[in-house]
């Protein structure tokens, strides 16, 4: 029978994290957007079926192999996929999509993997290690006429924003140009998530974004859906899975405020119509507080938690993110947060690299300190802090090559590309071994066992609290802040101590000394390098 006309099987696959991380309880819960669009478009697609396997969230009767991963050899026995999706939009998880790349490619299966890691240097990487197509940029367009031409057997040349290797030459073909119309896409399919129990659904609203952080990989200009395909996103989560809890996963909510407004006002008329209540959460801007019109427009949406990027409570460290505002202001904007009724939690990043000429002299303590209090006056409900990550293409790795700062990722493997890994020589006086204790020290004292105790508390004064106030509303959500604060901080604890339990174990220590050796002794022969040239020259230049 000619293979055009079987039914062919796409899997898509989110590879697991390396090891137990701050992200890993959540993960347990949601899963990420990218790998979801791409399948709902090959879902719409003649004589294929689709299925997507998030190894993160993997629970409900996934077979297992004997050291508990996701076991793919038997999924192929029950359920042969054709061609395998390979979701590369995390570093960290790299070394796991290189071993499951392997292993399809092994079976002779067609593997495809794409997202913001492959880039430059990382596509001949990737196409060395089992990947037959990189995908470079957005996935839905490039996916549909991948799978067309491996269907038919054709060759993949016009086929935009692909990747692949003949006769042991990287063939690159034309840029494709970003999607700007989102509405003429099918809504994600979560139904296609299999094995998986989804309590945070998350939803795409804008694409790019402006800012050109130097540690970002998110750039270009903002692209944005429609408010009705927003509201029908969230609607349809809702009605087919019962949904509640809702992740608008874009960094710029409020960035088109007119936009926004109206997102919120159909949100809170669609809430009344159908007669149920939605918890929302969003990333947002620290500045936005100052809008008091928004503010109110997006409680009465449903949004109860916003995500904010504080990075740092130190003014050297802002100005060489190009953050515009200061530690105070940072604080006063979060009581404005807090005064309308919203939960905030805090994104941080530990020891990121000064510009030239600028010093800290401060131990880092002090540093750690300075931390602790920021965040203790803000009333920072939850908090992550990272360490800095040179994330493939961004300017800060840039930076920081040129200066051959960087651990070799021969010591250092891309598993340790999540934050929580200090991954290049820091600013004197820091060493890497405190860079990372530091975050510890920052969480541990944020996160706490006592915070146990406090829950059975706050459990018997339910009824005082309730009674207390003539508002039952605003009564409510005073308790329920604190108790849900109080849970996530014990929460918290378990996951702190789940980690550095499992780093102990590690093999981190070990690499991170043989990294540091490495780089002395290149830096040295840099050094060398440059003084024979100096040497030269002035030589040259006596000369003449």
């Amino acid at each position: 029978m000619n293979k055009s006309t079987l039914r062919l099987r796409f899997r898509m696959i989110a590879p697991g994290y390396p090891g137990f991380n701050i992200f890993s309880r959540i993960a347990r819960h949601t899963t990420a957007l990218g790998p979801i669009c791409v399948a709902t478009v090959v879902s719409t697609m003649e004589r294929w079926n689709v299925e997507v396997i998030d190894e993160n969230n993997y629970r409900k009767f996934g077979p297992r192999n004997n050291i508990g991963q996701p076991d793919h050899s038997t999924l192929q026995t029950i359920r042969r996929a054709d061609v395998v999706g390979l979701y590369g939009g995390l570093s960290s998880t790299i070394p796991r999509l290189y071993e499951l790349a392997h292993f399809y490619k092994q079976k002779g299966i067609t593997t495809i993997a794409g997202g913001q890691h492959f880039i430059e240097d990382n596509i001949r990487e990737g196409l060395e290690n089992g990947i037959d197509f990189v995908v470079v940029g957005e996935g839905e367009d490039t996916i549909r006429e991948l799978l067309t031409v491996i269907r038919e057997g054709s060759e993949p040349d016009q086929v935009a924003g692909i990747a692949f290797m003949r006769d042991g030459q990287i063939i690159q073909t034309r840029e494709r140009a970003p999607i700007t119309d989102f509405d003429r896409l099918p809504l994600p399919r979560f139904n296609l998530l299999r094995y998986a129990k989804i309590k945070y659904y998350p939803v795409g609203w804008i694409r790019g974004c402006g800012m050109n952080c130097e540690f970002c990989t998110v750039k270009g200009k903002p692209r944005a859906a429609s408010v009705e395909r927003v509201i029908e996103q969230i609607a349809s989560s809702l009605e087919m899975h019962n949904a509640r809890n809702f992740f608008i996963v874009d960094d710029l909510f409020g960035h088109r405020r007119d936009e926004t407004l109206r997102l919120c006002a159909m949100l809170a008329y669609y809430q009344k119509a159908v007669g149920t209540s939605l918890d929302i959460t969003v990333q947002i801007r620290l500045d936005r507080a100052k809008d008091s019109e928004l503010l109110k427009a997006m409680h009465k949406a449903g949004i109860n938690i916003v995500c904010i990027g504080f990075e740092s409570p130190i003014d050297e460290e802002l100005k060489a993110m190009n953050k515009k505002f200061g530690p105070e202001e940072m604080i006063a904007m979060t009581q404005l947060y807090h005064k309308a009724g919203f939960l905030v939690h805090g994104m941080f990043i530990f020891g990121y690299p000064l510009l030239d000429g600028v010093r800290l002299s401060f131990p880092v303590m002090e540093r750690v300190q300075r931390f602790r209090s920021f965040i203790k006056k803000a009333r920072i409900d939850t908090i992550q802090v990272l360490l800095p990550v040179p994330l493939p293409g961004t300017e800060l790795t840039c930076r920081l090559a040129a200066q051959n700062r960087l651990f070799s990722r021969d010591c250092i493997g891309w598993e340790f590309y999540d934050g929580n890994f200090p991954l290049f020589r820091p600013d004197v006086p820091l060493t890497p071994e405190e860079m990372q204790s530091a975050i510890w020290k920052i969480m541990e004292r944020f996160y706490r066992f006592r915070s146990m105790f406090a829950i059975g508390l706050n459990i018997f004064a339910f009824p005082a609290i309730i009674f207390s106030f003539w508002n039952l509303n605003s009564g409510w959500r005073k308790w329920y802040y604190t108790w849900r604060n109080d849970l996530l901080r014990f929460g918290g604890w378990i996951t702190l101590k789940c980690w550095t339990s499992e780093f102990k174990t590690g093999l981190f220590s070990k690499k991170l000394k043989r990294a540091k050796q490495h780089l002395g002794e290149t830096g040295l022969k840099s050094q060398h390098s440059s003084l024979r040239h100096e040497n030269k020259r002035r030589s040259g230049h006596q000369t003449g």
